[in-house]
């Protein structure tokens, strides 16, 4: 099948309003890195499974993302389809203390919900910019609350084309990972339960941990937020810092000064660039205090 064909009848799933071709993956990354995407799909939630059951019958690459909050897209692009759970498939629903929310429904945005309910549980997320289906993938967490500590369940899409719904126990979350990363599913939708707060309280505490952000991370470049997961026993920044590579560039490329757990974008970085740095940390820090860091930010695409 050519690809025209393939346009063609994804269109008619998705509509014109929801299918680019050649779609620059640098205007869908919180890095603002990536080249093209060949298709590239933004689609409602009732077409998710139509979607994916049509590029796994015709054999076809198809690349799922959320808020683009954690990737590195190689500078050659995505082949095949790239799925974005975007604007179409974020719904945000409040029901007493219950929330339930599609997958692409921003992190922030549900935090803010909750706020104008009244509900705690979820200020920890009001400064994270991914989205909630990757949220629940990753298990996202930040200053002491995690995605385990207020999911019910979630919807979800296995491999095979099946949609499940999956509780707590049943997605078997731990730090930043989850049974749904093991077995490739993807979440559609997602029920969190909170409780009953005082609203000022709540808006206080997001509003703490806002100016904890502004002042201790690199906001003002572009980035995928922690570059390297947390290893047992230490901190991913601290031993950057200690292998004496605060600041380091490759190119455009750079271990942020005000927070070495972060590589940002100083402008015109390649993911080229951004992977180089992270194969020189890992390498430096190894050779300095042993530990092997392992990267946090998903890897996709074509790197050249």
């Amino acid at each position: 099948m050519n690809q025209n064909m393939i346009i063609e009848e994804l269109t008619k799933i998705v509509g014109e309003d929801g299918i680019r071709i050649n779609e620059p993956m640098s205007r869908h990354t919180t890095f603002r890195i990536g080249g093209p995407a060949q298709i590239y799909l933004e689609p409602e939630l009732s077409q998710v499974k139509e979607v994916m059951d049509y590029c796994r019958n015709h054999d076809i690459s198809c690349t799922v993302i959320g808020n683009g909050s954690n990737l590195l897209v190689g500078d050659g692009g995505i082949l095949g389809v790239v799925l974005s759970f975007g604007r179409r498939a974020s719904a945000v629903k409040v029901d007493g203390c219950h929330i339930h929310a599609e997958a692409g429904a921003l992190l922030s945005a549900l935090a803010s919900k909750a706020c104008e309910a009244g509900l705690t549980g979820l200020e920890f997320a009001a400064g994270i910019p991914g989205s909630v289906g990757g949220a629940v993938v990753m298990n996202a967490g930040a200053y002491g609350g995690e995605i385990a500590d207020v999911i019910t369940s979630a919807e979800v899409l296995t491999e095979d084309g099946q949609v499940e719904t999956w509780t707590c126990e049943d997605l078997q979350l731990s730090y930043r990972s989850s049974r749904l990363m093991r077995e490739n599913a993807l979440v559609l939708s997602a029920a969190f339960q909170l409780a009953e707060g005082d609203q000022s309280m709540i808006r206080g505490r997001m509003e703490d941990l806002r100016r904890q952000r502004i002042s201790k991370q690199p906001l003002e470049y572009p980035s995928a937020g922690s570059t390297f997961k947390r290893p047992e026993g230490y901190f991913a920044g601290k031993l950057i810092m200690d292998a004496g590579l605060r600041g380091y560039r490759v190119g455009d490329a750079q271990v942020a000064e005000k927070h070495c757990g972060f590589v940002v974008n100083r402008g015109q970085a390649t993911a080229a660039q951004v992977r180089q740095l992270m194969e020189d940390v890992t390498l430096r820090v190894k050779e300095t205090s042993g530990v092997t860091l392992e990267p946090e930010v998903r890897m996709i695409g074509e790197f050249l």
